[in-house]
This record gives structure tokens, C-alpha cells and sequence, in this order.
């Protein structure tokens, strides 16, 4: 008598689960080198979510945080409406779509895969960065005529997602049980690379979220980040010393032009306060409103989270806004309190701070590649909570 071995296939719904955690996981580490290949493997995450909620008759199932973020969608939808051209800014209202990335990073990154993603993400910025170097060291990308962007389009989207990733390996190193000495490793090529950018506000976003880890882990490590501020000025080519010395520089132009963009920001709030000049406006009507104190005739925003959404999108959004990231915080905190995924609550608190800090001189939260990441690692707390609930 002879036996037959037979292939059991695993459940349809499944393999979709694990299509769709790959492809978020492909997600967060392609943002580092592509965005076009992101979106294709988000469209293929967001696929796979539908068609295992839709299989498993699941509901919609979200974390807290994600209705005021829903609340904040809605108003822009309605300031596009209003807006003077209705067209462009409805087409750049597209952007909202990438809030679905809380539901599916919610329901596709348990506890183990979101390990598995920050080391994911880890890995890919220290390839990012060390091209940002090659930049740098050899191609001459040394001023701020011509600034490293790796593989990306924009130094300052660049920056911004570097900084994020520090968030995540100094997280990693000071509240992870494992896999901390690749991310201790990577940290200083990472720090360089945001440095060589030449970006200011993605320095200051990795100082706030060094501070808040440093604090939170034992607040006599911020005694660190005098040391590590001294070792740069001491260490840094004159141009890059330079270069934040002049931060507090307010003859420097652009010092001078951030001022002069919070006027303009105020005027524009001043005649539309309900629902701002409409999304991708603000552009198109800066001359309309910029006085004589500008430096540059036209910006295409205003440097400033807080101020452009206001200013963009009108008051209530930016309450929404604010709503937004005040729940997300209370959310994190309250895990990290509990002592649930230490490093992963820490890393999302750290990237919030960097992202909230960062946000006062740029306007990341507009910068897809920036915002997609953000959204995926500030959603994987609650993730590894609603996964382990579902074990039970």
C-alpha cells in the first residue's frame, strides 16, 4: 500500500494577507528610493485589504485616531470645492487617499511584522543614506545650489525621510530586546546624511526626537545631545557649521523669508478663515498677498504646517488637524505607559516628535513619501495590539 502526499494550499484569504503585509512592508522600504514603486505596491496592499475584508466579511475596522484624520480629509474635500479654482485643487486633494494606509498598515502589520518593517526600513535608508554620502564625498552635491537627494526627487523629502528612519533605529537601540546593534551601526551614517542636506528643520525634527527617547528612557542620556552638538560644530566642514549657525541669523534671506511667509499666511487666514484659498492655491495667489517685506517673489507654500493648513484649508482643518495628532499622541502614550511594544509606541512618539517639530519650518506633512511613512509607523502600535487581541 502506498502513500500519496497531498499539497494542502493554504486559505485564499490567507495568501491575501500575506500579499498584502509583503506589499506594505514593500511599501515602507520603497519610499527610500521611489515613489512610483511605492504606490504600485500600496495599490497592491490596498487590493489585497479590500478583498480579505470583503472575503471575511470583516468591517471597517480602524484605530481611534483615524477619525479625526477622516474629519480633516472631509473639511479639505470642502475647501477644495470652494476654492477659486475648484479643478486643481480637487486633483491635489488626491493626496487623501493616502490615509487609507492607517486601515491597511492597522490590519496587515501585527506585532512581528511591524518588527520586521522598521528593520525593513532600517536597512533601505542605510543604503539611501550611504548614496547621499557617495553624493556628497565624491559627486559634489556640497552646497546648497546642489544638495544630496539619494534616489529621490527632492533633498528636503530626502531629509525628511531620513530623519524619520533615526526616529526608528535610536528607538530600536534604546527600547528593543533585539536586533539593536545593525540599527546602532547605521545611526551616525544616517545623522551624516541628514546633515550633508544641508536641511535645518529635519536637524532640529532628529534632535526633538532624540530628546523625547533620551527622555523617556532615562532622562540624564539628553545630556548626549550637547556633547553630539559639540562634536559636529567641531568635526562639520565650515559650510554645514555655517549653515545652522545662521538658523538664528535673522539678516540671513531665508530667515528673513520665513518671516515674510508668516505674514502672507496671516492675511490669507485673515480673508478666508473658514476654508482657506483651496489646496494647491496657495501658490497661485501668493503675490496676491505677500507685502513688502518678502524676499522671493512666489513660494509654493508657506514652511510651516500649522500655517499652511490654516492658510490653505481654512481654521477647521487645521483644528482637525491638531485633533489629529493630539489623539495619536494620547493613543501612543497611553500603550507605551502600559509597557505593550515598547519600541515600537517609542518609535512612533519619536517620529511624531520629529515629524511636529520639523513641521514648524517645512511643511512635511504634504510631502507624500514623508507622510505615507509617517502614517505606516505611528499606525503599528495599534496594529500589534489588534493582532494579539485576534489571537486570543
Amino acid at each position: 500500500m502506498t502513500s500519496q502526499a497531498i499539497a494542502i494550499e493554504p486559505p485564499r484569504d490567507d495568501r491575501l494577507e500575506q500579499i498584502g503585509a509583503a506589499a506594505l512592508i514593500g511599501v515602507a522600504g520603497a519610499l527610500q528610493f521611489s515613489i512610483a514603486v511605492a504606490q504600485i505596491l500600496l495599490t497592491l496592499a490596498a487590493v489585497a485589504w479590500l478583498a480579505v475584508v470583503i472575503v471575511r466579511h470583516e468591517r471597517f475596522d480602524v484605530p481611534r485616531f483615524f477619525w479625526p484624520l477622516a474629519v480633516y480629509a472631509a473639511l479639505t474635500l470642502v475647501s477644495a470645492t470652494l476654492s477659486v479654482d475648484p479643478r486643481a485643487s480637487i486633483v491635489d486633494s488626491k493626496q487623501l487617499v493616502l490615509f487609507l494606509i492607517v486601515p491597511i498598515a492597522y490590519r496587515f502589520a501585527g506585532a512581528a511584522r511591524g518588527s520586521t518593517l522598521m528593520t525593513v526600513v532600517i536597512s533601505c535608508a542605510a543604503a539611501s543614506a550611504a548614496v547621499g554620502l557617495i553624493q556628497y564625498g565624491i559627486l559634489h552635491y556640497d552646497n546648497l545650489g546642489q544638495r544630496p537627494q539619494g534616489t529621490l526627487g527632492h533633498y528636503m523629502t530626502y531629509s525628511g525621510l531620513l530623519m524619520l528612519v533615526i526616529a526608528v533605529a535610536l528607538a530600536r537601540v534604546l527600547f528593543a530586546t533585539h536586533d539593536r546593534l545593525w540599527a546602532a551601526l547605521v545611526i551616525p551614517a544616517l545623522a551624516v546624511a541628514v546633515a550633508v542636506t544641508f536641511s535645518r528643520s529635519a536637524a532640529v525634527g532628529v534632535c526633538a526626537a532624540a530628546a523625547l527617547l533620551f527622555a523617556l528612557r532615562d532622562l540624564r542620556l539628553i545630556a548626549v545631545l550637547p556633547i553630539a552638538a559639540a562634536i559636529f560644530f567641531g568635526l562639520a566642514p565650515p559650510q554645514l557649521a555655517e549653515r545652522m549657525v545662521r538658523t538664528f541669523d535673522f539678516k540671513d534671506p531665508t530667515v528673513r523669508d520665513r518671516m515674510a511667509m508668516v505674514h502672507v499666511g496671516e492675511r490669507m487666514i485673515e480673508k478666508y478663515p473658514l476654508t482657506g484659498v483651496g489646496p494647491n492655491m496657495v501658490q497661485a495667489r501668493y503675490a496676491e498677498f505677500r507685502g513688502p517685506d518678502a524676499v522671493n517673489a512666489v513660494n509654493p507654500h508657506l514652511h510651516n504646517n500649522p500655517l499652511q493648513i490654516a492658510a490653505e484649508r481654512g481654521l477647521p482643518a487645521l483644528l482637525a488637524w491638531i485633533w489629529f495628532m493630539a489623539a495619536l499622541t494620547v493613543d501612543i502614550g497611553r500603550r507605551h505607559a502600559a509597557g505593550r511594544h515598547r519600541f515600537l509606541t517609542a518609535a512612533a512618539l519619536a517620529t511624531i516628535a520629529a515629524l511636529v517639530t520639523a513641521g514648524l519650518f517645512e511643511y512635511n506633512f504634504g510631502d507624500s513619501e514623508v507622510l505615507m511613512l509617517f502614517l505606516i509607523l505611528v499606525t503599528l502600535p495599534a496594529a500589534a495590539d489588534r493582532s494579539l487581541k485576534s489571537e486570543v
